[in-house]
C-alpha cells in the first residue's frame, strides 16, 4: 500500500521533532525522530512509503499538497506538535480531500486524544504513544478495508465524537525495528539537520526508550515512551554506528537522542567498550544525567563520545526538588569535574519558571551556571506541554497564562512562555533567559577559549560558526 509521512509546512525552519518545539536561535532542526522509525516500521511490512519534511526540504503547503497528489497515497500520516497543532489539523483535514484516510500523531494528540480529534471535522483519528505498533495497524486495516474502531492506541472520528482505545503496551523488541539511520539516508536530506552540540553533519538515533527519572517537565516519556527504560541489544546499537561510518561517509557525528543513556550505566560502559572492539572510530553525543562517574565517562570518551547535553535545570534545591529531578547541585559539580577530568564537553541545560521560582533563584541559578561553566549553555523558560506532571502542576497553581496552543510561541517562531511566577511575568521569564546567555556567552574569557578551540579543531570550527550565523541576531538583541 502507498502511505505518505508528513512532517507537514508551519514555519520556516520549524523544529518539531524536539522536545520543545520551535524556530530556534541556534538553529537547531531535529530530524523528525518518530516518524522515522514509523516509517521504517512500514516499509519492513512492506508498503511503498513518500517521507516528506517540509520543513527541512523547504516545502510550502502548496508544494507539499502537490507531490502527495501525485503520488496517491491510500493513507497519510501527520507528524503534529503542541504550538502547530491548529494549523497541522487544518493540513489534516486539507489533505482529507486527495481521498486518503488521514491520522495524525505526536505528543499533542496522545496527550489531549479526543480534544485533538475533535479540533478537526475531517481527518479520520490519532495515533496515541508510540507509532510503530498503533500505524502498523491502521495501515494493515485500511489496506484490507476494515474496521478502524477498536485498535489499540488509537482515537477515531466517529459520528458521535471520538472513541478512543487505549494502547496495549509499549514495543518491546527494539531490535527489531529497522536501523533509522537508513530511513534517513533513504528518504531526508542530511545535511539540512543540525544540532550545535554535536559535529555536523550528524544523525539521530535512539539507543533506548523511555525515563525512569520523574522530572516533571520532560515530555517524551510522559506522553510517548513512558518512564520504564527500554533499550536495544548494545550489539545492535554498534552494528548501526558501523552502518552509519561505512555508508554515510559525509555524517560525522551520531547523537543519541535516548532521553538518557546513562539510565542503565553498566550497558553504557558495555557500549563503550563493544564501540571499540568492533572499530567504530564516528563521534558521538548523547543525554547523559549529572550522576555518570568519571570512570564511565572516561570509557565513553575512549570511544569516541565528545559531548553530552546535561539538564542541570537549577542551582537551587528546592527548585530541583520542586520539579522532582532528583538531585542536588553538590551531585552536578562533581559530574562536571568528572566530565573535565575525562575531557568531555558538557552543554548544560538550565530552566526558570517551575513553581516555588523567584528572582532570588532565578540569579542564584545563573550564577550556579557560571561557576559550573560548561562548553556551552542553554537558558530557557519552563515550557509546559499537555500530558505532563509540569503542565498540570501550573493549572492547579493557577501559573499557566495563555489563551491559545500558538501561544507557546513568538511570532518569529522562538519560545515564548505560558507561565507566570508569583513575582516574574512570562515576558520576564523570556528576558531573563535573554540575558542569563548574554551574560554566559559573551565573557571575555569565554570568547577566547572558543575562538582558540576553534583554531585548532576544523570540526568545532565548522560547528560554532554553523551555530553562530542564527545565533548572533539573538545574542546581541536587547530588550527595548
Amino acid at each position: 500500500m502507498r502511505i505518505t509521512a508528513l512532517n507537514p509546512p508551519f514555519l520556516p525552519h520549524y523544529s518539531r521533532g524536539q522536545r520543545s518545539p520551535a524556530v530556534t536561535r541556534s538553529g537547531t532542526l531535529y530530524f523528525p525522530i518518530w516518524l522515522s522509525y514509523a516509517v521504517g516500521a512500514l516499509e519492513q511490512a512492506g508498503h511503498t512509503v513518500q517521507f516528506l519534511d517540509s520543513p527541512a526540504m523547504d516545502l510550502n503547503w502548496e508544494q507539499t499538497e502537490q507531490r502527495i497528489r501525485e503520488f496517491s497515497p491510500e493513507l497519510i500520516v501527520v507528524e503534529t506538535s503542541t504550538p502547530s497543532i491548529i494549523s497541522d489539523i487544518q493540513t489534516a483535514d486539507l489533505l482529507t480531500e486527495t481521498g486518503a484516510v488521514v491520522f495524525v500523531v505526536g505528543t499533542h494528540p496522545s496527550a489531549l486524544p479526543e480534544e485533538t480529534v475533535l479540533l478537526g471535522g475531517k481527518f479520520h483519528g490519532a495515533v496515541l504513544g508510540e507509532y510503530e505498533k498503533p500505524i502498523l495497524a491502521v495501515a494493515a486495516a485500511v489496506e484490507a478495508g476494515g474496521a478502524l474502531k477498536g485498535i489499540p492506541g488509537t482515537a477515531i472520528r466517529t459520528e458521535s465524537g471520538t472513541e478512543v482505545t487505549p494502547a496495549d503496551g509499549y514495543l518491546q523488541d527494539l531490535d527489531s525495528l529497522p536501523f533509522v539511520s537508513s530511513v534517513y539516508a533513504a528518504h531526508l536530506p542530511v545535511e539540512r539537520y543540525n544540532n550545535p552540540n554535536a559535529l555536523h553533519p550528524q544523525v539521530m538515533i535512539i539507543g533506548g526508550r523511555g525515563c525512569p527519572n520523574q522530572c516533571s517537565f520532560c515530555v517524551f516519556p510522559q506522553t510517548l515512551t513512558g518512564r520504564r527504560y527500554r533499550s536495544r541489544s548494545v550489539e545492535n546499537v554498534v552494528a548501526e554506528m558501523k552502518w552509519v561510518q561505512e555508508n554515510m561517509p559525509e555524517v560525522q557525528a551520531i547523537f543519541f537522542e535516548d532521553d538518557t543513556i546513562s539510565a542503565d550505566m553498566q550497558r553504557l560502559r558495555h557500549l563503550s567498550s563493544e564501540i571499540v572492539r568492533a572499530g567504530v572510530t564516528i563521534s558521538w553525543t548523547c543525554n547523559m544525567r549529572a550522576t555518570a562517574d568519571f570512570e564511565t565517562l572516561r570509557q565513553c570518551h575512549a570511544a569516541g563520545l565528545r559531548s553530552v547535553c546535561v539538564g542541570f535545570e537549577s542551582g537551587c534545591n528546592e527548585i530541583l526538588a520542586a520539579m522532582r529531578k532528583g538531585l542536588e547541585t553538590d551531585q552536578m559539580v562533581e559530574f562536571m569535574n568528572s566530565a573535565r577530568k575525562a575531557s568531555v564537553l558538557v552543554h548544560g541545560c538550565f530552566l526558570f519558571g517551575i513553581p516555588g521560582e523567584t528572582r532570588d533563584t532565578a540569579r542564584r541559578t545563573l550564577d550556579f551556571a557560571l561557576s559550573l561553566n560548561p562548553d556551552t549553555a542553554q537558558f530557557y523558560p519552563l515550557m509546559v506541554y499537555p500530558g505532563t506532571d509540569a503542565y498540570t502542576d501550573v493549572q492547579k497553581a493557577g501559573l499557566l497564562v495563555t489563551s491559545s496552543w500558538r501561544d507557546w510561541l513568538k511570532e518569529d517562531g522562538t519560545h515564548a512562555c505560558v507561565v507566570r511566577t508569583p513575582d516574574m511575568t512570562p515576558d520576564e521569564l523570556v528576558e531573563f533567559c535573554n540575558y542569563a546567555r548574554r551574560k554566559f556567552y559573551l565573557r571575555p574569557g569565554y570568547i577566547l577559549k572558543k575562538a582558540w578551540h576553534s583554531l585548532f579543531d576544523a570540526g568545532e570550527r565548522h560547528r560554532t560558526l554553523l551555530a553562530f550565523r542564527t545565533f548572533r541576531k539573538y545574542i546581541f538583541r536587547r530588550k527595548k
